[in-house]
Formats: C-alpha cells, sequence, structure tokens
C-alpha cells in the first residue's frame, strides 16, 4: 500500500462534499451515535460506485453522455429535495433522539446521496487503476484491497467530522435562532452541491 494512495484518500475523503455535510447536519441534529449511522450510510454508499468501477460499468457512464446524465440529475434532484427537507424542519437538520427508524431513514439517505454521484464512479475509474500494475496477476483483488481501504478511511473521516459536530450540539440546539440559520445554510449548501453537480461534465 503506497504512502501516495493513503494521502490521497485521506485528502479526498477530508474534502468537502455531501457526505461531510450529511454527516455533520446528522451530528448536530442527533448527536454522535446519529453521525456515526450517517457515516455508515454514505460509507455504504461507495460500494455500487466501486462495483461499477471495478467491472467497467464506469467506462459506459464516461462514454455514456445520456447515462451520466440521468444519474447527475436524479443525484440534483435529491439534494434539492434534501434542501427542502432542511428547510421545513423535516430533514437532515431535525432535532430527535436517534430512534431505529430515524437510523434506518439516516442510513438510506447516506446511501442514495453517495449513489446518485456520478462523479464518484469516474473518480474510482480514474483513481484505482492508478494503483494497480498493469502486470498485476490479482489486478481486481488488489482493486478490491485499495476500495476497502479507501472506505475505511472515509468512514474515519467522516466519523471525526461529525463527532466534532456533536460536541458543539448542546450550544446550537439551545439557541433556537442559531438553529434556523444552520438550517439555511445547510439548506443552501445542498443547492449549492446540487448546482455543482448539475453543470459538471463527464
Amino acid at each position: 500500500m503506497s504512502v501516495e494512495f493513503l494521502l490521497t484518500s485521506l485528502v479526498v475523503a477530508a474534502t468537502p462534499g455531501t457526505g461531510v455535510l450529511y454527516t455533520l447536519a446528522a451530528g448536530l441534529s442527533r448527536g454522535a451515535r446519529a453521525s456515526v449511522v450517517a457515516t455508515v450510510g454514505c460509507t455504504l454508499g461507495i460500494v455500487p460506485h466501486m462495483a461499477a468501477a471495478i467491472t467497467g460499468v464506469a467506462a459506459l457512464l464516461h462514454t455514456s453522455a445520456l447515462a451520466f446524465a440521468v444519474l447527475k440529475y436524479l443525484g440534483v434532484a435529491y439534494l434539492l429535495y434534501m434542501a427542502w427537507n432542511t428547510l421545513k424542519d423535516k430533514g437532515a437538520l431535525t432535532v430527535e433522539d436517534d430512534a431505529p427508524s430515524s437510523a434506518r431513514k439516516t442510513i438510506t439517505s447516506g446511501i442514495l446521496i453517495n449513489i446518485l454521484n456520478p462523479k464518484l464512479t469516474i473518480f474510482f475509474f480514474a483513481f484505482l487503476p492508478q494503483f494497480v500494475s498493469p502486470n498485476e496477476p490479482h489486478g481486481v483483488l488488489r482493486m478490491l484491497e485499495l476500495s476497502a481501504v479507501f472506505m475505511l478511511i472515509t468512514f474515519a473521516v467522516f466519523a471525526v467530522y461529525g463527532v466534532f459536530a456533536a460536541a458543539v450540539r448542546e450550544q446550537v440546539i439551545s439557541r433556537p435562532r442559531v438553529l434556523t440559520w444552520m438550517r439555511r445554510v445547510f439548506a443552501g449548501s445542498f443547492v449549492a452541491l446540487g448546482a455543482k453537480l448539475a453543470f459538471t461534465r463527464q
């Protein structure tokens, strides 16, 4: 396992995006446990992209403008839906106890956020092969190994973000005006990320 791969994976995971935003929102609204649950969902959402890259489906997204556009706009629509729910006090920043049904919903949302981002598949398609030798006798196994390490790094980084957010949770939820502004900021961030995704190209 090269140092370059580990450092690149760490930078990619730590760069704020939809997964980080969602994990932070879960930690702020429902505490450390919810943030870890959100982290699990976001990490599981990586699996389809990893599988697509390894099986070659990413090549289809890379070459088919229609397939890429369909997945992209589904992702945009879901991010706008997340923004609307957050503003309406029914989404990512809903302050409540982390009941089992809420945990399932949190995981599902985390999975969908990452599944509906076609850039992740393209990222895996371009990223993983750089660290696998063309003469590697077990190239697929090597890519699976690298993908597993990337997922572990992502989980660890997202969990740190979420637990940090949970640590300042009391200061946030005890101030209704702060919570209201945070909902607006998170909703605006979801909209901004949706706009960014809408204008991305293959």
